[in-house]
């Protein structure tokens, strides 16, 4: 099987749940590489969140032995992508390890917006792309509108296109001998002897310590060959490399052309990097191969443990998810309120998510989040700009000449019928409408400029529920543009709460001061004095609740006589709580800001 003719590396790409694990499902059938009694559906997600989830979050490499017509055995190499446009750092990665990559279309919904986002992903990685339309037993199918999408938005030609139900296992057999006979084996570099492979994923095993995920491009790796990486310039003696079939599975050595799994001897999560190249240390290779951006994250948020003792595992567990996850950035802050914590970044709101959930299940962390940020672009009185992401770096009002915010270029894809409607939510969210052109009779994609803020907090919740779930949203960064941010902070008793500050847009200040304000009033708990409770922009208080105080009924002895007795006494103890505001401080339970900020993040 070294014969490099006979190899082939592929990957599945497709929108969210257009049924590209359920296609993977049918192949490992097909290919016999999983045993009856150990199969399931969704064999390759292999995480609880996925799962339960129903979708794809991490990419998921697979060996498979196909006997195709021609009467040769061939070794393919899949990979399994998200769909979802938070994980498209994921399916780049994976198209860098592949010379091809099959583009599934769902029959009933057609061409999505993610879609086309991933067939531009391909198509700079020069890949054979193999269209197939998925799902055609369906009785909502549409072969007519996915032909003509395929034409007008991918420039696909529909005859190209192949038919498949991945449940029932129709036109599987078809796809396999297309992916033989169009996606082109892999190539060796000339004069290239030496050792050279991308790591192109990564995970962190507590027993083994870092296992990389490699495509090796020229030379062959077994145990015991000594290794350099070329970023960090570490050197290490390989323990183990195999393959996934799907389970990792030990083989002697990994050669030319195939994709698997090296297990150098490393303990620390820091000491290797997804886009590295792996090398021989002793006849190291004179190029390394072009690696991968790195990711600039769009969304950042402070997590913290609750239990302030907890602060080192979830540095160490933020590090074992980084090399898991490379999209993923932290650094240490910390909060009067909150206490230590670190400022991560992350993709948009479903990658902070998951992360978040990664950290509770498999690592055991009990953590809080802050209200989620963009960068912003802060340009002082003095010419110089400074970048933030915290409310709390964010200069005093005096020294900022103007603030720009990040926008993105927001790709929608609806129904022709609610076009009028998805157009007033993105100027409901400041945003503006580039341009509209038809994919089919029956669909119209919106090309708009809208700021990163409004979309990663409930603009694809807003446009599922006004499109009925039929709308499709992919964004690009586009720049910055200018605009009125300003710093809402919160106080409490007349002291500013750090946990609760964010930069918002000057007209939605009000509004988002008002909400945390009655948050907060019904979480804090009543102390002997009333506590004012204050949204405020640059010192002007915008909105304003109060949590009413305990009061004891200083008037229960008196059984009658003249008012003024009762006058008397009530004026004593309205005094004294006067005194008793002006020294005392208001103490807020750890309970209330898990509250507030959940329902912040909600």
């Amino acid at each position: 099987m070294s014969d490099l003719k006979y190899i082939r590396n592929f990957c599945i790409i497709a929108h969210i749940d257009h049924g590209k694990s359920t296609l993977a499902d049918r192949f490992l059938e097909m290919t016999h590489s999983v045993a009856t009694r150990d199969f399931k559906d969704q064999l390759l997600d292999n995480m609880d969140l996925e799962r339960e989830r129903g979708i794809t979050i991490k990419s998921h490499p697979v060996l498979m032995r196909y006997e195709a017509k021609d009467g040769h055995t061939y070794r393919l190499n899949l990979i399994d992508t998200p769909g979802h446009v938070d994980f498209s750092y994921e399916v780049s990665r994976s198209l860098a390890a592949c010379e091809g990559a099959l583009l599934l279309i769902d029959a009933t919904q057609g061409v999505q917006a993610q879609t086309v986002a991933n067939i531009n992903l391909a198509m700079r990685q020069n890949l054979v792309i193999i269209p197939v339309i998925n799902k055609i037993d369906l009785p909502a199918s549409d072969l007519e509108m996915c032909y003509e999408q395929m034409e007008e938005v991918l420039a696909l030609p529909h005859g190209d296109a192949l038919l498949a139900s991945a449940k029932d296992g129709t036109g599987v057999e078809d796809i396999l001998e297309a992916v033989v006979r169009l996606i082109p084996p892999p190539v060796v570099p000339e004069n290239e002897e030496s050792i050279k492979a991308l790591i192109y994923d990564s995970k962190y095993d507590t027993f083994r310590g870092v296992i990389n995920y490699v495509r090796v491009v020229s030379g062959e790796i077994s145990r015991g060959t000594q290794l350099r990486f070329c970023n960090t310039g570490l050197t290490s003696e390989v323990k183990e490399v195999g393959v996934f079939t799907p389970k990792m599975l030990a083989i002697d050595k990994l050669t030319a052309g195939n994709v698997g799994y090296v297990i150098p001897n490393l303990k620390s999560p820091d000491d290797a990097k997804i886009g590295d190249t792996i090398t021989g240390a002793r006849m190291p290779c004179k190029q390394a191969l072009a690696g991968f951006r790195e990711m600039q994250p769009m969304v950042y948020s402070g997590i913290y443990p609750i239990d302030t003792n907890d602060y080192e595992n979830l540095r160490q567990s933020l590090s074992k998810l980084r090399l898991n996850d490379s999209a993923l950035y932290f650094q240490a802050e910390t909060s009067a309120a909150l206490g230590f914590g670190f400022r991560c970044g992350f993709l948009g709101l479903l990658h902070m998510e998951i992360i978040m959930e990664r950290l509770r299940r498999e690592y055991d962390m009990d953590i809080i989040a802050t209200y989620p940020s963009v960068v912003y672009h802060v340009y002082l009185t003095d010419g110089q700009m400074k970048k933030v992401d915290n409310p709390l770096q964010l200069p005093d009002p005096s020294l900022i000449d103007h603030i720009e915010e990040p926008m993105v270029d927001a790709s929608i894809m609806m129904p022709t019928s609610e076009i009028g409607t998805v157009m007033n939510l993105i100027m409901e969210k400041r945003g503006v409408v580039k341009e509209t052109h038809n994919a089919d009779r029956n669909h119209v994609i919106i090309t708009g400029s809208v700021p990163l803020h409004e979309i990663i907090i409930d603009f694809h919740d807003k446009l599922k529920t006004l499109t009925r779930g039929y709308g499709s949203l992919d964004y690009q960064p586009s720049g910055y543009q200018r605009a009125p941010m300003v710093r809402l902070e919160m106080m409490v008793n007349g002291e500013p709460i750090d946990a609760f500050a964010t930069i918002v847009h000057r007209d939605h200040a009000e509004a988002r001061g008002r909400f945390i304000a009655e948050r907060l009033k019904d979480v804090i708990p009543k102390h002997l004095f009333k506590i004012a409770i204050q949204a405020a922009v640059g010192g002007k208080v915008v909105a304003r609740a109060t949590v009413g105080q305990m009061r004891k009924d200083v008037t229960a002895k008196c059984y009658g006589g003249d008012i003024t007795r009762k006058r008397k006494l009530l004026e004593k103890q309205k005094e004294g709580k006067k005194k008793m505001k002006q020294i005392g401080s208001v103490n807020i339970p750890q309970d209330a800001f898990i509250e507030v900020l959940k329902s912040k993040n909600d």
